[in-house]
């Protein structure tokens, strides 16, 4: 077991402090995953809980976790309705010329025997919006405030190569992997509201590999 912050705990929800690294599901050429941790997340609870939605494998950060079915499938008709607030951090390899804007890009996805699958712009493809803000720059980087209003898969890393015209640093697919041991995107915060109680509201602090890099979390 590896040490996971938890950001918000009450009876229906978790929200954890997902490593960079750990992916959601088994790797297929094995390794661990967040499965392995899911009997120590129960935390004298009868059920394991559950992921609502997904990060990537390098994405770290707020990760919301459903304690039983009922509320796993309330909260994950928050994320289909957009009742949910995602507020993610971005490190972009290279300049950004303006200050702010939204990115409105539809996405579809793409395979190929040689290169794998992808996402990529298409006219036809399903709509994804991203709102953003450039909070700092350092030795030709950009941190970048990312507010997505869609959840496609990809979506922020694509609108980063795609719609700012530059990719996040060390992202493999939609850039040149270059910089980074992973794609610098962290899930920075999560808001869910819920009828008669009080909103899931988790904030996890930047990361360390953001932080050797000389950013911080400028709101």
């Amino acid at each position: 077991m590896r040490a996971i912050d938890i950001l918000f705990e009450d009876g229906e929800a978790l929200v954890i402090d997902k490593p960079a690294g750990l992916p959601l599901d088994p790797p297929r050429k094995g390794g661990p995953s967040l499965q392995d941790e899911l009997p120590f997340l129960r935390l004298g609870f009868a059920r394991e809980p559950q992921p609502v939605h997904r990060l990537d494998h390098d994405t770290s950060g707020c990760l919301l976790l459903a304690r039983n079915p009922k509320a796993l499938k309330r909260f994950s008709l928050a994320f289909e309705e957009r009742r949910v607030a995602k507020r993610y951090l971005g490190l972009v390899a290279g300049p950004v010329a303006a200050d702010e804007g939204t990115i409105d890009l539809a996405l579809s996805k793409i395979s190929s025997e040689k290169d794998g699958w992808r996402m990529i712009p298409a006219r036809k493809g399903k709509p994804a919006i991203t709102h953003w803000r450039k909070l700092a720059e350092r030795d030709g980087l950009t941190l970048v405030e990312f507010r997505p209003e869609t959840g496609r898969t990809h979506q922020i890393r694509v609108h980063a190569a795609s719609g700012l015209g530059t990719a996040l640093m060390g992202d493999p697919v939609y850039g040149d992997g270059k910089g980074a041991w992973r794609t610098m995107l962290h899930a920075a915060g999560l808001t869910v509201t819920r009828e008669g109680k009080a909103d899931i509201v988790a904030v996890s602090p930047l990361p360390a590999d953001f932080a050797a890099l000389g950013f911080k979390d400028n709101v």
